[in-house]
């Protein structure tokens, strides 16, 4: 199975996918845990040109081109292959980061899924979106102080755009999509998602 998880920056997916793979892994699967943009090496090196530096390095249409070259290279290298030997993929963001960020950022939700289409060609079978509060979840991310902030730089007003973004696309795919309330501890919401799990 294939399980993506996605929300703003500072909502606790990331937490939250290690924690199901951990638990996964201890109910006997073989787990890949993935990250986005990342993963593989090629995909790696291009995360860094993405989630670095100023705000407004690429254009909506370039930064688009480089998360589905990332997410290609992952794709063919790391993923296809896990899924193919029949392992689980929990992966801590994939397309529907996209959909949402690039689209809000003056791409377009058309382009963005006919490069999926094209591109990329896999869903996952189940997603989570960890909903919180956007000036917590902002607060949260900016303590983090990494380098790997660019987004969170953009404000408060990006951060409730990208939450509408989601709930929307949660609509989008009923049947894919599930909303998990993120405003609670980490084992609470934890327990949530395996509820959840068919």
């Amino acid at each position: 199975m294939f399980i993506s998880f996605e929300g703003i920056d500072g909502c606790g997916k990331s937490t939250q996918s290690r924690l199901l793979a951990d638990w996964l892994t201890g109910q006997g699967r073989t787990v890949l845990h993935n990250r986005e943009p990342g993963g593989s090496a090629g995909a790696e090196a291009i995360r860094s040109l993405l989630v670095e530096g100023d705000p407004d390095r690429w254009s909506p249409v370039t930064e688009l081109l480089l998360y589905n070259a990332a997410r290609r290279d992952n794709l063919e290298r790391r993923l296809i292959p896990a899924l193919t030997q029949g392992d689980w993929v929990v992966s801590d963001r994939w397309t529907d980061s996209t959909r949402v960020y690039q689209a809000t950022r003056g791409g377009d939700r058309a382009t963005v899924d006919a490069l999926q289409k094209l591109v990329i060609g896999r869903e996952p079978d189940l997603t989570f979106v960890v909903d919180m509060d956007p000036r917590v979840a902002l607060s949260r991310g900016l303590a983090r102080g990494h380098e790997e902030d660019r987004f969170e730089q953009l404000g408060l007003e990006f951060q409730q755009t990208i939450r509408a973004g989601y709930l929307s696309l949660a609509q989008d795919f009923p049947d894919r999509i599930h909303v998990i309330d993120g405003n609670d501890t980490p084992e609470a919401v934890a327990a949530r998602i395996r509820a959840a799990l068919p």
